[in-house]
């Protein structure tokens, strides 16, 4: 079961799309280290936009996936590869169905 989740939203520089995605599909690896991250979506929305949903039992498995290896690549990689800072959005999982 979760009930905590994270939207994050990043618009990727130009001619920086391909790099980005490399990265999101590369930080599956992190994310297989993270024993409370319950489900883990890399997203592309559009042509530059791109997204990370992931779900977690509690809100304390969502802290540390915020203080964990994903969150630190990304900000070391916000300058280089996107628009802005990426856009976190803390959710509260209302329903879910997942692979038992």
């Amino acid at each position: 079961m979760v009930s905590a989740a994270l939207l994050v939203r990043v618009e990727a520089k130009r001619g920086k799309e391909a790099e980005v995605a490399q990265f999101l599909e590369g930080a599956l690896a992190l994310v297989q280290e993270e024993p409370d991250t319950t489900a883990w979506f890399a997203l592309r929305f559009g042509p530059a936009t791109f997204g990370i949903f992931d779900a977690f039992p509690d809100d304390v498995g969502r802290q540390a996936h915020l203080a964990g290896k994903v969150a630190e690549a990304l900000m070391a990689r916000a300058d280089e590869l996107f628009v802005g800072h990426p856009t976190i959005t803390r959710v509260d999982v209302l329903a879910s169905k997942l692979p038992g």
